[in-house]
């Protein structure tokens, strides 16, 4: 298993070069095509960057990501390459310019493998919404990989780039990354800017990286994070994340919330999860019980001010601008119609008539008004609990990967499978999955750990010290 710090020491060193780690790469991606993980490979492009790579190692002028292959989420614009968002509303959409994100690994020297594929516009949890390529878990292929970052997932868990970025609105990297046994970290909410990241909901969506270990994730952090001019909710609080590494948590408090481990929680879960915290009293941690009653109300509020937000972001594709549009239309009316009906997903359409509707007169009061009304107790119980401990611990999933086409149809089912997840983003504070084990079928299983705003270091500690002793599952593909 490549981490970045392993393959850093070998790059500037010079027992590898870069070319030769990045086509090492493209062959596994292409051996691997069958996982469906990648809308777009940039063979030319990763190879012309892995050139410029081994200048700048050579000229001593390294960086940590200089020379390392990551993937990218197809929702995270990068310039001249396709951008899609695993829509057909954007199918052909390339981008005049790069995300800031992709502004900041380009300075580093990365090397971009491609685009992962998703659900379609961020929305779902299992990435088989997507218009083009549905992406497998690589610990069993009948399984999904988790969404919407399930491209990105299945790339770092089948060994088809280093690490990856991913976007994260109520769980969408962290659910992922723990049905596909890696780390994946949203961190707080304006600490790496949203500039280039294709709109979902604007007040929870939040870039983070994916990767074999906290650390990895904690290197990627360091380099995309910071205040950016293009997006006012950034923030520039001169993180270094890889500063707890290492550090003993001794007298840390862990909270650990009744809620999350109700009945909707799988048994192999629990017990997962408990052994997690059993670990980390071990090794000097104090465990809290806390609670967090608006939970029973957190995946009803998430939805409507996801899909409020949603219905306002995705007004914008209408067949004039840019985007999908539809042959010989009637009318201007029957232009914009058409064009939409034919270029979103069932799903989209299902989260834009359920954002407009909560936002309409007569409704806005009795939906919306509520659902802001309880993420500001959402933040007021998150900051209750911090009050009283360092870290919180929770599932991350209430199960493990279920079936492909499982849960498509049921739409209720799967916003439900968020409710271990969305109260981060509702809160805006920072939240890591880590992987703790495999079930009796042998699929991985995840925690969570949470923290107060902007400290994400401490996640990372915690990540940290756990994966020291409890390697990650690897896939047998």
């Amino acid at each position: 298993m490549n981490t970045i710090s392993n393959l850093r020491k070998q790059l500037d060193k010079k027992e590898i070069s870069s070319v030769e780690l990045t086509k090492k790469y493209l062959e596994n991606i292409s051996s691997k095509s069958d996982l469906g993980a990648f809308n777009t490979v940039c063979e030319d492009e990763a190879i012309r960057a892995a050139q410029l790579a081994d200048e700048m190692i050579a000229s001593g002028n390294s960086a940590s990501l200089t020379g390392i292959p990551l993937a990218i989420k197809d929702n995270i614009c990068t310039k001249d390459i396709k951008t899609t968002c695993s829509s057909k509303m954007l199918g052909d959409y390339k981008p005049p310019y790069n995300a800031t994100v992709i502004e900041k690994l380009v300075k580093q020297g990365f090397v971009p493998l491609g685009k992962t594929s998703m659900d379609e516009f961020a929305m779902g949890g299992s990435s088989q919404t997507s218009a083009f390529a549905k992406p497998k878990n690589p610990f069993n292929t009948e399984c999904v990989p988790g969404g919407s970052s399930g491209g990105s997932a299945t790339a770092v868990a089948a060994g088809l780039c280093v690490a990856a970025l991913g976007s994260d609105t109520g769980g969408s990297i962290r659910q992922p990354a723990a049905f596909c046994g890696i780390t994946g970290i949203k961190p707080t909410y304006g600490t790496v800017s949203r500039f280039g990241l294709v709109a979902f909901g604007s007040s929870l969506d939040q870039i983070g990286p994916m990767a074999n270990s906290a650390e990895d994730c904690a290197i990627i952090l360091n380099a995309i994070s910071g205040h950016d001019a293009h997006d006012h909710t950034s923030r520039n609080h001169n993180i270094d994340f890889t500063s707890l590494l290492g550090k003993s948590i001794s007298g840390l408090k862990i909270g650990i919330p009744k809620e999350f481990f109700g009945d909707g929680i799988d048994e192999e879960i629990k017990t997962a999860v408990f052994n997690a915290a059993k670990f980390y009293e071990q090794n000097g941690a104090e465990l809290i019980e806390v609670s967090m009653p608006s939970l029973k109300y957190a995946v009803s509020a998430y939805y409507l001010l996801a899909c409020a937000e949603a219905s306002s972001n995705l007004s914008r594709y209408d067949g004039v601008k840019y985007g999908y549009r539809t042959d010989s239309p009637e009318s201007y009316d029957q232009l914009i119609k058409k064009s939409r009906s034919e270029g979103f997903g069932d799903e989209v359409k299902r989260r834009i008539l359920l954002g407009t509707y909560a936002l309409s007169s007569g409704y806005y009061d009795a939906y919306y008004k509520k659902a802001l009304a309880v993420r500001q107790k959402c933040r007021s119980e998150h900051d209750e609990i911090f009050a009283k401990c360092d870290i919180m611990l929770t599932p991350t999933t209430p199960t493990v990967a279920y079936k492909c086409g499982e849960n498509i149809d049921d739409p209720v089912k799967m916003y439900l499978a968020d409710i271990c997840t969305v109260t981060a983003n509702i809160a805006g504070i920072p939240a890591i999955s880590v992987p703790c084990g495999l079930n009796k079928s042998g699929m991985p299983i995840g925690f969570s750990l949470s923290a107060k705003r902007f400290d994400d270091a401490k996640l990372i500690q915690f990540a940290d010290l756990f994966e020291k002793e409890n390697p990650h599952p690897v896939a047998n593909i």
